[in-house]
């Protein structure tokens, strides 16, 4: 049996591919904890500062989860456990102080779009097709869907998208703040690569404070959340990346950083 999840690297970049492709990389519990694992790898390897999910097969980044593990949990119990997972793993991906690039080609779909939502930052090609479709079945999503959508793109929009579950193709995604940008379907590798490789070369103290602030400070009172801002700039200023980017500046060369 082919592995639930791909773990490859190019360098600085780690790409983790959901290889159920035969089931449109629906996400069963396997896939989780095989998540959860290379996020913790990528964590541990300094050599590894960025880190792409995406999916395998033509037709799908993730459908979502597994609908025949879901219903053998419901009838056993385990449905409390199963979204545990689920909200470990992407509070894991949240939680990583390294950048996080989901790449969406086709279908992604419920715990698809919950996997994009939890991302850095979301490309996506325009055959996508994001979309909360689990009121449909009768319950809404399990793993935070409602207060990232509502973060992204404010109460109205995510109402829509929660309470008619219909689907959000690429272009529209980039629109409504669900996505960062949308590319023809054969440019999206390319770009994707790009975007890690500049990231992968940004300063990785700074490049972690950042999602550190908007992931943790946004929602709280403004002033505690300046004062969350400054402290993170006054603590990269002590760094020998600070010193090293504005030497750079000042020579007219690119930078070293290297996350000191």
């Amino acid at each position: 049996m082919a592995a639930p999840l791909l773990f490859e690297t190019d360098g600085p970049v780690a790409t983790l591919v959901l290889n159920r492709p035969e089931k449109m990389n629906a996400i069963d519990s396997a896939t989780l904890r095989a998540l959860r694992d290379s996020l913790a790898r990528v964590a541990a390897d300094d050599a590894l500062r960025v880190a792409v999910i995406r999916g395998a097969g033509e037709r799908a980044f993730s459908a979502g989860a597994d609908i025949g593990e879901m219903l053998a949990l419901s009838e056993s119990g385990g449905m409390p456990a199963y979204m545990d997972l689920w909200m470990s793993t992407l509070g894991d991906i949240e939680a990583l102080p390294k950048p996080v690039v989901a790449s969406v080609h086709g279908y992604a779909t419920a715990g698809g779009t919950e996997l994009a939502l939890a991302c850095d930052l979301v490309l996506c090609s325009d055959d996508a097709r994001f979309g909360l479709a689990e009121i449909r079945i009768g319950v809404i999503p399990g793993s935070g869907a409602a207060l990232r959508l509502t973060r992204a793109m404010g109460r109205h929009k995510a109402k829509e998208i929660l309470m008619l579950g219909d689907f959000v193709p690429g272009p529209e995604a980039v629109a409504c703040g669900l996505a960062n940008r949308c590319v023809p379907r054969t440019e999206l590798a390319a770009v994707t690569a790009d975007w890690a490789a500049r990231l992968a070369a940004g300063p990785p103290l700074a490049l972690a404070a950042a999602k550190a602030l908007v992931n943790e400070s946004a929602e709280k009172p403004l002033p505690e959340a300046m004062e969350d801002g400054l402290a993170a700039f006054l603590r990269l200023f002590e760094s020998e990346d600070q010193t090293e980017g504005m030497r750079a500046f000042l020579e007219k060369r690119a930078p070293d950083f290297r996350g000191e």
